[in-house]
């Protein structure tokens, strides 16, 4: 081997995700060259490793001084701004790249642009894997939730620097082999929607405790430290208390959170996971209710003026305020179940009907630590899973079920308290009927199907008999031929 061809792996694209994982990889042992496109973010990231305890990383000038610094077969994991800049960067490595040579996209991307790139790499004999990265700035350097995909050939190349440089917890590093080119991206994308759910009911419960129980700044801050002690624990309710409690660093007068406008950014994850709900025809009320209300929040000085015309109730219900701080962390319990239970659902059904073979309870474990959708919760998913990994929801698992059964009650008693009150709660809301229409036998259901054959001829399937059925509802309705033609395309029966 050539003296050049001295590095482990390499990582091109060095904003601040990239610098840190680069770094996490060098801290473990690994030989590691970086690349730009602009040269000064190179120096300061050659300079970071020097500082932080002389890393073995090393930089590079140009995409073929990067290539010839890898030893074969070269491993080159890419973070630079998902959709044209990857195509871009990816074009400009492979000039140099030999058949048996791995890139991995390690960004936010669609999971079809994965697997596009993979099918085109392939022609000329280079491996490539969409891998998720979860974990923020912080979890890229002191180990991320890292989820890839790809062919396992491609998986193995990676395997000993994926598996020391994610988060560690007492069951095993918090990543493993996902399945085939997308799913990886695809879990990643799962877990951005579970995210934007978990988000939007920790704000619910924040406003209810704001405006109706009228806690302080402090209190809330103290209380969701408590919550974080028990079986809500996770990295959300965590940075929650903490955010609640900063003091204003800018006026010096009360507290950054109050200073913050109330409209939520996004990146667009979570508008694919709903759009991929609806595609494979799985119910994900409280995601899509996180989505909607993000949306709702651009929409500010619209809102503005709303509040000056529309108005809520003037009389609300006088309730025990320390009933409402015990009935909202059962209520945000039993709603972060359901929003797991709805992502899980999703992977699944994509899982199936792509081939993946995803196994759901390492989806869990990829996600107990490193992660911004790490929790407690996880470990009794993942157990779940393991038992049963047909298990078509996790609100019927054993142990799920029996508590949510055991705290609906106080789930119930906190959405009628918002209604009452006017102030809303779509994600609490939505997890509760969630939950109520999966536990129901019977739902409206067959009067939807009546009035779709009625002004349209689909048919229906009826509660005596089998196959296709059509009624000729009025005078006016006349035969329709042969049914089985007019029931095809029909989806959702599953």
């Amino acid at each position: 081997m050539s003296e050049t061809e001295s590095c482990d792996v390499g990582l091109w694209g060095l904003a601040v995700m990239g610098q840190n994982f680069a770094l996490n990889m060098a801290s473990h042992g690994f030989q590691v060259v970086v690349g730009n496109r602009t040269h000064s973010k190179v120096d300061l990231t050659v300079s970071r490793a020097k500082a932080e305890g002389d890393l073995p990383l090393v930089g590079s000038v140009s995409h073929e001084d990067f290539i010839s610094k890898l030893k074969k077969p070269r491993k080159i994991v890419v973070l630079v701004m998902a959709g044209k800049p990857v195509d871009e960067t990816i074009a400009s490595l492979a000039e140099y790249l030999e058949p048996g040579d791995l890139i991995v996209d390690g960004g936010n991307e669609w999971y079809p642009n994965s697997i596009r790139r993979a099918e085109e790499l392939e022609k000329r004999g280079i491996l490539f894997m969409g891998m998720g990265i979860s974990g923020g700035e912080e979890g890229a350097r002191n180990g991320p939730s890292l989820m890839p995909g790809g062919k396992k050939k491609a998986y193995d190349l990676m395997e000993s620097i994926l598996v020391k440089c994610a988060a560690q917890v007492p069951d095993g590093a918090c990543t493993g082999y996902v399945g085939p080119i997308g799913s990886g991206n695809y879990v990643k994308m799962v877990h951005n929607g579970i995210e934007y759910g978990d988000m939007q009911l920790i704000a619910e419960v924040y406003d209810v405790l704001r405006k109706i129980v009228c806690m302080t700044n402090a209190d809330m801050a103290r209380q969701f430290a408590r919550w974080n002690d028990g079986d809500l624990s996770s990295y959300l309710i965590e940075i929650t208390a903490k955010i609640l409690g900063k003091e204003d660093d800018v006026t010096g007068k009360g507290y950054v959170v109050d200073y913050i406008l109330d409209k939520t950014g996004m990146k667009g994850t979570g508008r694919w996971t709903v759009q991929e709900a609806a595609e494979q025809s799985v119910a994900a009320p409280t995601i899509t209710a996180s989505l909607d209300m993000r949306y709702i929040s651009a929409r500010k000085s619209e809102r503005v003026t709303a509040s000056k015309i529309l108005q809520g109730p003037t009389e609300v219900p006088n309730v025990s305020k320390p009933q409402i701080i015990d009935d909202l962390g059962a209520a945000l319990y039993c709603a972060k179940v359901c929003s797991y239970a709805q992502g899980m659902g999703i992977i699944k059904a994509a899982s199936d009907a792509n081939g993946w073979n995803v196994d759901l309870s390492q989806c869990a474990k990829m996600w107990k630590g490193g992660c911004i959708i790490r929790a407690k919760l996880l470990d009794k998913i993942q157990a779940a899973l393991a038992k049963d990994p047909s298990l078509p929801n996790l609100m019927v698992d054993p142990g799920f079920a029996e508590e949510l059964n055991a705290r609906q009650m106080s789930w119930r008693r906190i959405v009628t308290l918002c209604v009452a009150s006017g102030v809303p709660c779509p994600a609490l809301s939505a997890s509760l009927s969630y939950f109520d229409s999966y536990r129901r036998e019977n739902l409206p259901a067959n009067l939807t199907q009546a009035q779709r054959d009625f002004f349209g001829g689909h048919t229906y399937e009826r509660i005596d008999s089998s196959g296709p059925h059509h009624c000729a509802w009025t005078k006016k309705h006349k035969e329709i031929g042969n049914l089985n033609e007019r029931s095809a395309g029909e989806q959702g029966h599953r």
